[in-house]
Formats: C-alpha cells, structure tokens, sequence
C-alpha cells in the first residue's frame, strides 16, 4: 500500500510539471496562438512600420502570427494602458518609444507606471529627427527660421503627432535653446501632423527621417536640419541643429518592445533573444541604413536601466517648458 501511494504521488508530480510546461505561459511551446502587438500610434509611422518589420521576422522565426493594432489617442496613453491592463502571458505585446517615457512626467493624470506596470523586452532602433518647414515659408536656412521666429513671436506654428512624443519633446526643446516662441499644433497621429505641414496648415515639424525624408526628396516640404550629432546618411547635405548654431542640441526616436508586468521571464528572454536576432539581420539592417534608422541591441536588464535613464532625461526637459493645456 505504501509503495502504491509513492507510485501516485510520484505520477502525480510529474503530470503536474508536464502540465506547467505545457500552459499557455511556459516559454517551451510559445508562442501556440498568435500574438498582439499593439502599437499606441498611428498608421505609417516609425512605431507601425517597424512593429510590422520586426513582427514579420518574429512570425516567421515563431512560425504564429504577430498581429499589429494600432489603439492611438493620447499621446500614446490609450494603447500603453491596454497593454498595461493585458493578462502577463505573452500574448500581447507593447511597441513603444520615448513618448512613454516622457509621458511619465508630462501627463501625470495617466492610470498607470510605465516601469512598475509594463515589462521591458528589448530595443529595437533608433533614428535621428528632421526639422522641415513648410516651402511658403520665407527661410531657406534653420537660422533664417529662427530670426523669423523672433519677428513674430507666437505666429508661427509646429505640428506634432501629440502631447509627449519624441517630436513634441523635440520641438520644445528647440524652441527653448533657440529663444523662440512657437505654438504647438498636435494632431492625433504623425500621418495627419505630416499632412498638415505638407498641405501648409502649420509652419514647421520636427519628425522622424525614416519617414520625412520622401516628402523632402519631392520638395513638398524644406530640410533645414537633422537632430542628431552627426548628419544623417540619408540626408547628408543638410546640416545638424548643432552645425546651424544652437551647440548641444540633440533628439532622436527609439523604439522598443515591453510586456505586461509578471509575463514569465522564461518567455521575455525567448521575445528577446529572437529579438536581437532580427535586428541583426542583413537585410534589416541595410533597410533601416537606407531609411536612416540604426538597430540596437540589449538584455532585458539593459533596457530596463535604460528606460529609467530617459524617464530622468525628458523630466528635466519637461521642468525647461510649460505643460501644454
């Protein structure tokens, strides 16, 4: 009798760590259903169409789909808190970038802690950011623009996809090192904040390279300026904020993955892994190269400090300006 209770006590233990392998939150067998990544921005941005380059790679690699939704509004607030409020297995996704961390000190009325409800995953680019002007307006050089500016102080306006974001963040920064009064026109998304600077409703934007860099080619809009330390490989003939004259100015957009707080490690370091591996590809690479994107590679604990790095950067940037109404 005492043998047959240890033989169904041992039979027992071992269907019970079967079972916990085989749940939908063990990391051997993930991902057994598509997955959900859910992108806080609009349509043709940076943020989509790198989840849709990076889900491609990882479907292929995980052989279930990797479904993009875009759940805009916010600023980015509305699809960070449906992710943050997502069951933790795996299954859904969060493709962000610097508007989440400057959020933390810019809407402070949000429902939730990018670091305490959110899980990073890993990096995955980052591209410089152009500042572009509509061709009505009369400045064929950033220091034109800026002497503008100063004759008409608050005439001049700038689009951004919205409150936060690294083009947001971007423009105050420079209206604040530059001396100059711009008022801020955000719109839902970076495809209605370009199409308001290329129509001329607004005067000026600061966006992405990887996605104002077609509209300069076909002179909807002027490039006076990229943002980075060093001219972009794109746009090489157009000179930094720093070459232009404001010394010190620098912006750019990062994107990167996080997961619901508590998803299993076993499965962020699987996310990760493949990852830092689709970053790395050939063809990626000589993609992002010709859009003016550069891949970036890190361990979760990497990205972790990193994004509490940028949540202090942008609060100090955010203490420099007035919050917008």
């Amino acid at each position: 009798m005492m043998r047959l209770r240890l033989a169904l006590a041992l039979t027992a233990t071992i269907l019970a760590a079967q079972a916990i392998v085989a749940t939908p939150g063990g990391a051997q067998d993930y991902p057994s259903r598509p997955v959900r990544v859910i992108v806080p921005f609009g349509a043709g941005g940076p943020a989509d169409v790198t989840a849709r380059q990076i889900g491609s790679i990882l479907q292929e690699s995980f052989g279930q789909p990797f479904v993009i939704e875009n759940r805009t509004g916010a600023g980015g607030v509305i699809g960070t808190l449906e992710a943050a409020k997502s069951p933790p297995d795996g299954y859904t996704l969060l493709m962000m970038s610097n508007t989440q961390t400057a959020n933390e000190s810019l809407v402070p009325q949000r429902k939730y802690e990018l670091m305490r409800d959110l899980a990073p995953i890993a990096p995955v680019n980052y591209s410089d950011l152009m500042i572009v002007i509509h061709p009505s307006v009369h400045a064929n050089t950033l220091q034109e623009f800026i002497a503008l500016a100063k004759s008409q102080p608050g005439k001049l306006n700038y689009a951004s996809s919205g409150q936060g974001t690294p083009y947001h963040m971007a423009g105050e920064l420079f209206k604040t090192m530059a001396g100059i009064d711009l008022v801020h026109v955000p719109y839902r998304n970076s495809g209605e904040a370009r199409s308001g600077v290329i129509g001329g409703q607004v005067q000026m934007m600061i966006d992405a390279v990887t996605a104002m860099a077609p509209n300069v080619a076909e002179n909807q809009v002027r490039a006076l300026a990229t943002t980075g330390k060093t001219r972009s490989t794109v746009l090489s003939n157009v000179p930094t904020v720093i070459e232009a004259g404001i010394a010190g100015y620098e912006a750019t957009i990062w994107l990167g993955l996080m997961a619901p707080a508590g998803t299993p490690r076993p499965i962020i370091d699987k996310i990760n892994a493949a990852v830092n591996s689709a970053v790395k590809r050939p063809e990626i690479v000589k993609l992002w190269t010709q859009q003016g994107a550069v891949p970036i590679s890190m361990t979760p604990e990497e990205f972790d400090k990193f994004l509490r790095g940028d949540i202090v950067k942008w609060a100090e940037v955010v203490k420099k300006f007035d919050k917008p109404q």
